[in-house]
């Protein structure tokens, strides 16, 4: 099994949002094989299924001097803050392929795991809140948990869309404009935050093939890296591998 790989670096929503959506109906024509977007976004936040117009806090004069977008969506959950310093990951993957077929909850889990992997490799011990999809932070003594990944996916006819957003060196001050995810009792955080390491260490188109690796080996595949999206399309995933 292969998954490929395209490194978007900064793009906007509205952009990849399209890209996407072209990209899911190319996986159910099996024009393509499964595809892992990774990228950045510049300041937006994104509207859930399930979103509470009430959870954006910040007044429409703030966020239109700030150039920061509000963008519906049909991936799952509340509303979210995406910025630059976050690495957001768009798995394009057929579950119907998986043997055995993995389900929604196994696929969600199976993503927060990537996430957990990657920040084992910095000795920060994250996990999973019972009820609360994404990735917590460890919570010691009298601090709870703070979120450094959110996870809001869309299935349609078993192939996904959307993914995760990784707060890497995120400004977290930008998540005041929101209430995230719709939870007001826990805060967010960042690996920076929580390691102490400055952005210097945590690039991140680095950080992009750690996550890559880590995904590879959580799902069971292999990572064909491609550098244009006209690669992608040239290439056979079935007879056709390498990896990172």
């Amino acid at each position: 099994m292969v998954t490929s790989l395209l490194y978007l670096g900064r793009i906007d929503y509205e952009t990849a949002l399209s890209l996407q959506q072209r990209l899911v109906e190319m996986r159910h024509e099996q024009r393509i094989g499964d595809t892992l977007l990774l990228l950045e976004h510049p300041p937006v936040l994104t509207l859930g299924r399930n979103a509470h117009r009430s959870n954006i806090v910040a007044d429409d004069k703030l966020l239109a001097a700030r150039s920061v977008q509000i963008v519906e969506t049909n991936r799952g959950g509340d509303v979210t803050y995406h910025g630059p310093g976050q690495l957001v990951g768009y798995p394009i993957l057929d579950l119907r392929a998986t043997t055995p077929r993995m389900g929604v909850i196994d696929y969600v889990r199976k993503l927060e795991e990537v996430i957990i992997r990657v920040c084992a490799e910095f000795q920060l011990f994250t996990g999973r809140i019972p009820g609360r999809t994404g990735v917590w932070t460890v919570p010691g003594g009298s601090i709870p948990e703070k979120k450094i990944a959110a996870i809001g996916v869309h299935i349609s006819r078993g192939i996904t869309s959307h993914g995760f957003a990784f707060n890497i060196t995120a400004d977290l001050d930008d998540f005041s404009w929101i209430v995230p995810c719709g939870i007001s009792d826990r805060g967010v955080t960042s690996l920076e935050m929580e390691t102490g390491l400055d952005a210097g260490n945590l690039a991140i188109e680095e950080m992009a093939n750690r996550v890559a690796r880590q995904f590879g080996r959580v799902f069971n595949t292999q990572i064909l890296r491609l550098e244009t999206l006209d690669d992608l399309l040239s290439v056979h995933p079935a007879t056709t591998s390498a990896s990172l």
